[in-house]
């Protein structure tokens, strides 16, 4: 079984907004009349990219240079929906009436069911959980019920030695 929990870590920058803060301080270098080949020098880009840049720049400003929203079908759920599963999933899965406090994709997917009577397929949970919550994967250690860590260390201290020698 696998369990999510939320990341204690700020992700860093995605690759788009990287570029985004490259073009957008190209755009700043621009307004300096820095020269083409100097901003690709201090941006680490081609002389092209600098080049369309200033063109995009000179017709519709910084503004121009920014990320535009993506196309395509909006999410099936909004921002208030996403916070409300977001509530949910802190309960733990103990309180959803689930045996083990373990989150898993399916598991997930019934509670988001449950809060927003959205039905999300296997993939949009873990872009849910992973995108739009921040969580990430966490594997359970495996170890035995009947395991008796006194009864480990005591063969660790007096048994293996003995092993070990030969006796």
């Amino acid at each position: 079984m696998v369990s999510f929990k939320p990341s204690s870590v700020v992700p860093p920058l995605t690759r788009p907004q990287l570029a985004e803060a490259r073009r957008v301080r190209a755009a700043e270098l621009f307004e300096q009349g820095r020269s083409g080949a100097e901003i690709a020098r201090m941006l680490d880009v081609s002389q092209e990219s600098v080049r369309r840049w200033r063109r995009v720049w000179e017709e519709g400003g910084a503004d121009g240079l920014r990320r535009r929203p993506a196309s395509g079908r909006p999410p099936k759920l909004d921002d208030a929906q996403v916070e409300q599963v977001r509530a949910a999933l802190e309960q733990g899965a103990q309180a959803h009436g689930f045996e083990a406090d373990l989150w898993t994709l399916e598991r997930v997917g019934l509670v988001v069911e449950r809060v927003t009577g959205v039905t999300l397929s296997r993939a949009s949970v873990w872009r849910l959980l992973t995108g739009r919550l921040g969580w990430s994967l966490q594997r359970p250690e495996r170890r035995a019920v009947e395991r008796d860590e006194s009864e480990i260390a005591r063969w660790i201290a007096h048994e293996w030695p003995r092993i070990k020698k030969g006796r």
